[in-house]
């Protein structure tokens, strides 16, 4: 593997500052900033691409984890890579694949079925973090971004693994509290974190922060919540057409997880909502024989898992 070549300088020209301050009295002020100790040394920067793409962050996290975990002796060793959940991948020591593209196949167990990503990963530049360093205690204004974005993904790899993201921001369920927003929202309370350069060093701010999330529960409960029906049970006739709409625009594109098929977890996207009531939807259904006939999704649960659907009236997913 030959040398690597010198680092790739993407500056920021950060704006003069006209002077401090000469009016009134010097006071002391707590802040939400935390110096960060960047260490003397380079980073190596490296682009992967993941198939399918297109993936949520999420997953593509999921992907690079499988990836170090399976090829750790042979291309990571004892060190882990930090990743952005895009295309940036950071490592403390160069890979052992030089400035060719290496390719992986990556398999992930999923619900019934294993999932396989092909995963590429090609060397894009040396970062240094020497040099971030030499500019801010010069006190230069030519600040090299690309080392502040190494640093910020660095920073914020361990928290996009254990939190779950949204923006900069990262949320957890709530433990200890519980503030409903109606419709089958939540509050989850989380924080904010940026990496930012100031006057001599490089400094983390943290805040706080609150999102709305929809709540884990089972579907029938969500329904009530977003048509405000109080007792289920007090609901014996079908949805209306505008129940319905409004019901189908709630909860499209989420997730369920199914609970008739025992130990075996599966987890669906909602796409739609049928309009006729289980008891009336049907659907071609093949027999042992050969044989297609119309069954409805109530016949189809009874006849399939000997399970009597407890709202049949109500239409499917």
């Amino acid at each position: 593997m030959g040398p690597f070549p010198p680092p790739l300088q993407q500056v920021f020209q950060a704006p003069r500052r006209p002077g401090m301050g000469t009016v009134g009295k010097p006071i002391k002020l707590l802040a939400n900033y935390f110096e960060v100790e960047i260490p003397k040394m380079d980073v190596y920067h490296y682009e992967v691409d993941i198939k399918p793409d297109k993936c949520p962050r999420r997953v593509n996290r999921e992907v690079v984890e499988y990836m170090v975990q399976h090829f750790k002796p042979q291309l990571f060793g004892d060190r882990k890579p930090v990743y952005d959940g895009k295309k940036n991948i950071y490592t403390v020591l160069a890979l052992p694949i030089g400035n060719e593209k290496v390719d992986f196949e990556v398999t992930i167990p999923g619900e019934g079925k294993d999932r396989i990503f092909k995963v590429s990963i090609r060397w894009l530049a040396v970062v240094s973090w020497r040099l971030l360093q030499e500019t801010l205690v010069s006190g230069r204004l030519q600040v090299p971004m690309d080392s502040v974005q190494a640093l910020d993904v660095a920073m914020r790899h361990l928290a996009s693994m254990r939190y779950t993201p949204v923006g900069r921001s990262f949320f957890s369920p709530p433990e200890g509290y519980y503030h409903p927003l109606g419709g089958g929202r939540e509050v989850w309370f989380g924080f904010h974190q940026s990496v930012r350069p100031a006057m001599w060093k490089m400094m983390l701010n943290i805040d706080v922060s609150a999102t709305a999330f929809y709540k884990a529960q089972p579907v029938i409960e969500f329904m009530c919540e977003v048509l405000d029906i109080r007792n289920i049970d007090e609901q014996p006739k079908t949805l209306t057409d505008s129940q319905r709409v409004r019901f189908t625009k709630e909860i499209k594109g989420l997730k369920v997880e199914v609970t008739h098929c025992g130990q075996m977890k599966r987890k669906y996207r909602v796409c739609n909502v049928t309009r006729r009531p289980a008891s009336h939807q049907t659907f071609p259904l093949q027999l042992e024989s050969g044989q297609t006939v119309e069954c409805t999704v109530a016949q189809y649960f009874k006849q399939k898992y000997n399970l009597q659907l407890k709202y049949p009236h109500l239409p499917c997913l």
